[in-house]
């Protein structure tokens, strides 16, 4: 898959494109991705700095699209829940990193091997162009695998 073109196309998906906000580093094996937002005046509250909600939307679709293509069509990967605690005013253009690796992966396959759902939990740190923490964001996902991928003895929990 060509990374380039995917960090273009997402980049163009109207819920991103019209927050501001950007993908601006894809790596080759998906598992890395730096997100960017700019402070423009369609995105600043009444005191002038980065609206909360284009803070918490910059970091949502990002695990479970990366978790979607690492663990493939076998699995169900939703996003259960998301809690944002706001640290600090974005003056400034902030960014967030996602990092998935291969601990996180085989966490996931060995909890849901059985046919359990897993609830793995994220944390993404929202900085500013100075280092500063603005914001935390707690992601839970929801992943299970498809009852084709589940054992035949292990019924639905």
């Amino acid at each position: 898959m060509n990374w380039k073109w995917v960090r273009r196309l997402v980049n163009f998906w109207p819920p991103l494109f019209f927050a501001g906000i950007r993908a601006t580093h894809i790596s080759e094996d998906f598992r890395h991705i730096e997100v960017s937002l700019k402070l423009r005046f369609f995105n600043r509250n009444m005191v002038g700095t980065q609206f909360g909600g284009s803070l918490f939307a910059m970091t949502d679709p990002w695990y479970m699209m990366m978790l979607t293509y690492h663990l493939g069509k076998d699995y169900y990967v939703w996003d259960k829940g998301a809690h944002i605690d706001f640290l600090a005013p974005g003056r400034s253009a902030v960014k967030a990193v996602f990092t998935v690796n291969d601990t996180i992966l085989e966490r996931i396959r060995e909890h849901t091997a059985g046919g359990a759902k897993y609830l793995p939990d994220f944390v993404v740190e929202v900085t500013d162009t100075s280092g500063r923490l603005v914001a935390r964001v707690h992601r839970t996902l929801y992943v299970r695998a498809k009852p084709h991928r589940r054992p035949p003895s292990q019924p639905l929990r």
